[in-house]
This record gives structure tokens, C-alpha cells and sequence, in this order.
């Protein structure tokens, strides 16, 4: 048996150079590492023991089929769902995860919207290791699917919620599912149709997927009721080597533009509406500098923009979720969220692109979301939002504070190998 020890920076670095062999996690006291020097040392807060157990062929061409199966899983996907077996709280399949009223810049202009997180199964990939970002899966249902009436019980609860705190119906809904709407394992097409049917009377709706799952056929689901129709895919980045290596999502740039041209086929076959893709990218996933993160968002921006096809481009800065590689960084301290002011740089670099580019810090402010100083933050965040109404970069040039020069001196000294610089 093979031993291997790792600092916590190292982890999903190396995986991806082993993708066919598995490992996991032990402690000091396992038999397998009596006399390991490493464990001798009493390394715990600044390595990892891991041991190596099976050899497995990678996954060459990942499909839905296989990921519940084993096949393909790597180092990375084994840990995570160590980490995710944490989760000790567990949920009603009648009601959703999160409903909320807000307003969306589309591409009819400001509107009102209605978000809705289902409860769902909850994302195949996620439930197989998944992203190392992403905690969502952690408030899915058990069991890995929800029936048909369980779902309409919690659109039932969302409408409820939007009669009572909204003077009138929201032209835009959004639903989301911490995984796909598309994926029939977790919204079956009787489903998919009777939710179609029952917001039949709005402008516009918005769908999450995996490109996988996108179709024109799906699609037509919701055109052929009359609604516009967007679907949102978490691309993260446009670089592959980004996305797999640094988020662990095994699809690539060519899978999201294959998605598009369903989305545009979709949109020549609609009548009356239109059908696209909101692309949702991540800033700075674990790994990268705060430099890399801002150079890989502003190229991203920029590639899906020029994408026939996708209209939206939604730039969101990381947070620390429970149940993932990143908390684990994290507490250790290998990791800190993204800068406002790199959010800002984004948006205000790719202001010029052909498509609407907006950015939501979720948490912004605090340490495990993105922040500056904790001075400025709250100032920083409102002019994010009214670029995200206005499409106006002149918005950032109103706020400023004293912390942007360390931000700037992050910028020119951090390095991957040696982050974070600054907390």
C-alpha cells in the first residue's frame, strides 16, 4: 500500500495528474501509516494523509449515465464526499429551498422577478464528489428524487409567497434547483410541462442546467406556452483547465457552445418569444491568485459574450460554503474570497462586450464572502448593483477608500503557490 502526504493546497493540484487512482483520508491512527515519518511529525494542521486504494481507468467522455455509478471518479470526488457526509440537517420535499422577490436586468429591460429554489434530488455531479465551491447539494432531499406532486406543492408555497409580499405577479421567474431543471432524474418532463402551464402568463423564465441537458425540445416546453426562455449554465470559466482543475467540473468550453446552439435553435423555432443562455461564471475558484482570478474573468467574459446565443453574462465572486474543499481551505487558511474591488475591475473591463454583464457577491462584507476592508464594502456592493441595472462602469468611479491600494498591491505580489496574501 502507497502512502501520500499532501498540504491542503496540494489536494485537488495533484488529483488531476493521478485522475485514475483513488484515495482516501486517514488518520495517525490507521495501521497503514504506523511508522510514516509524516505522521510521526504530527503534521495535522498543515497536511493531509491520504492512501491510495484502487486504480481506476479515467473517464474519457463523461455522460449522466455513469456518474452515480463510480465510473471515472477521481481523488478529488472520494473527498468531497467525505466532507459532504458532514451534513446532518435534512429537508420537507413540500417545500423549497429559498423563494424570494427581486428585480433582473434581461433582455427586455429591469424587471420584477420571482426566485425559486426547488428541493429537488439535488445535482448527479455534486452527489458524486462535484464542485469544490459548491455546498448547494448539501440542502437537496435524500434519495436522489422528489416526486411529481412534492414539486408542485413547493410552486405552490412560492406562489402563495409572491401574493402576499408582492402588489402584483412577477414578469420573471427564475427556478433553480442546486443542480438541473433540465436533468429528468430530478424534474421529470410531466413536471417540466405542468410548471410551463402554470407561469404560462409571464414574460419570461429562467431555467438552470448542465449543458448535458439542454435541448430545443425542452426547451419548446416552455416557447410553446408563450414564455421567453433563458437557461442558465454554471460555465464558471471558460478555461478548461480552470473549470476541471481548480472547480473539478468535468465538462469544457466546446459543451457550453454546443448548449447555445440548442438555445438558438430553440429561438428560431419559438414564435413569438425567445429562447438563450445566461452563462454563470465564478470568480476566483480555489488555486488561483487574486491577479489569475481577475485575467480569467475578464477573458471569460469576453468569450462567452462573443458566443451566438448567450445574452447574459452573471460574474459571481466565490463564498465559503459548508460541506466543500473550499471550508476546508478556509479554515485552514488557504483560502480567502475574492476583493469588491476585483469584482469591480471586471465588470468595469468588459463593459464594452455585446451582451449584459451582471455580478450578485452573495455574503459580500463578511470574511467568507467576497469583501475589502469592511470599511467600504456596503458602498462597493451598491455600485456593483446599480452597474448591474444600468450597464454604466461610471458607477465605480464614485467610490473609493483607502484599502484599494493594498488591493492593488494583492494584485502585483500574490502568487498562487503563496496565497492568501492579504485576509
Amino acid at each position: 500500500m502507497s502512502v501520500l502526504t499532501l498540504g491542503p493546497n496540494s489536494v485537488s493540484r495533484y488529483h488531476r495528474g493521478v485522475t485514475g487512482i483513488r484515495y482516501v483520508r486517514c488518520h495517525e491512527s490507521d495501521p497503514a501509516l504506523r511508522g510514516n515519518d509524516a505522521a510521526e511529525r504530527g503534521h495535522a494542521q498543515t497536511t493531509e494523509i491520504y492512501r491510495f486504494v484502487e486504480y481506476r481507468l479515467p473517464m474519457s467522455q463523461p455522460s449522466p449515465e455513469v456518474y452515480e455509478r463510480g465510473k471515472g471518479m477521481d481523488a478529488h470526488n472520494q473527498v468531497m464526499r467525505e466532507i459532504r457526509s458532514e451534513k446532518e440537517k435534512h429537508y420537507d420535499p413540500h417545500e423549497p429551498t429559498r423563494v424570494w422577490l427581486d428585480e433582473d436586468n434581461t433582455p427586455d429591460g429591469v424587471v420584477q422577478s420571482l426566485t425559486i429554489i426547488l428541493n429537488t434530488g439535488g445535482c448527479r455531479w455534486a452527489r458524486a464528489g462535484g464542485c469544490t465551491m459548491c455546498g448547494y447539494v448539501a440542502e437537496s432531499v435524500e434519495g436522489g428524487s422528489v416526486a411529481h406532486d412534492a414539486l408542485m406543492d413547493q410552486i405552490d408555497v412560492c406562489l402563495e409567497h409572491e401574493a402576499e409580499n408582492a402588489e402584483e405577479p412577477a414578469d420573471l421567474i427564475k427556478i433553480y434547483t442546486s443542480g438541473s431543471f433540465l436533468d429528468e432524474r430530478e424534474v421529470g418532463a410531466e413536471t417540466r410541462t405542468a410548471i410551463a402551464e402554470t407561469f404560462a402568463d409571464r414574460q419570461r423564465i429562467v431555467v438552470e442546467s448542465l449543458p448535458d441537458f439542454v435541448d430545443r425540445e425542452k426547451i419548446a416546453d416552455f416557447t410553446d406556452v408563450g414564455l421567453s426562455t433563458d437557461v442558465a449554465i454554471g460555465l464558471e470559466t471558460a478555461t478548461d483547465r480552470i473549470r476541471h482543475d481548480c472547480v473539478n467540473k468535468y465538462f469544457d468550453f466546446a459543451d457550453f457552445e454546443a448548449a447555445c446552439e440548442e438555445a438558438r435553435d430553440a429561438d428560431l423555432e419559438a414564435d413569438g418569444v425567445d429562447a438563450g443562455i445566461k452563462a454563470y461564471l465564478l470568480m476566483k475558484p480555489p488555486f488561483l491568485s487574486e491577479s489569475e482570478a481577475v485575467d480569467d474573468m475578464i477573458s471569460s467574459v469576453r468569450r462567452c459574450a462573443a458566443v451566438d446565443g448567450c445574452h447574459t453574462v452573471s460574474m459571481n465572486p466565490t463564498n465559503v460554503q459548508r460541506y466543500t474543499m473550499v471550508d476546508e481551505l478556509f479554515f485552514r487558511g488557504g483560502y480567502r474570497p475574492p476583493w469588491l474591488w476585483s469584482v469591480a475591475e471586471v465588470l468595469e473591463s468588459t463593459a464594452d462586450v455585446d451582451a449584459i454583464v451582471v455580478s450578485d457577491p452573495v455574503g459580500h462584507g463578511s470574511d467568507r464572502g467576497p469583501h475589502n476592508c469592511g470599511e467600504c464594502d456596503d458602498r462597493v456592493q451598491k455600485a456593483i448593483k446599480d452597474f448591474d441595472r444600468r450597464q454604466d462602469p461610471s458607477v465605480f468611479e464614485q467610490v473609493s477608500c483607502d484599502c484599494e491600494a493594498t488591493w492593488e498591491y494583492v494584485i502585483e505580489a500574490e502568487t498562487s503557490y503563496g496565497m492568501p496574501l492579504a485576509r
